[in-house]
């Protein structure tokens, strides 16, 4: 049994690793503001979860597992919230989006 619980521990480390590779890599990718906020906040938040998830499986039926719950509910609120409060900013800012046909597009020449 405790071989199958770290096998899914691991899986799950390393699965919230590779969502946080890929949205920082989204965050240099990406070519404007709005894109690369929303790589970073779902990756980053599903990242979490999964490393959250994998060390709670770690941690077993602690106290360590209650609060690493906790962090997973506080991230799984403020992420999205954040985000959210960053893009109206931008908005109210005047970052305009890339869009594909309208104004801000880039001219294909």
């Amino acid at each position: 049994m405790s071989l199958a619980i770290d096998l899914a521990s691991w899986a799950l480390l390393v699965a919230g690793g590779f969502f946080c590779i890929v949205g920082g890599i989204g965050l240099i990718r990406m070519p404007d503001f709005y894109t690369r906020m929303h790589a970073a906040s779902v990756t980053d938040t599903l990242g979490a979860g999964f490393m959250l998830a994998g060390m709670m499986l770690q941690a077993g039926l602690t106290l360590v597992t209650v609060k690493l719950a906790l962090i997973g509910v506080l991230l799984f609120f403020t992420s999205p919230t954040a985000t959210h409060a960053l893009a109206r900013a931008a908005m109210t800012r005047g970052v305009q989006p890339l869009l594909a046909d309208g104004e801000g597009a880039p001219s294909k020449r």
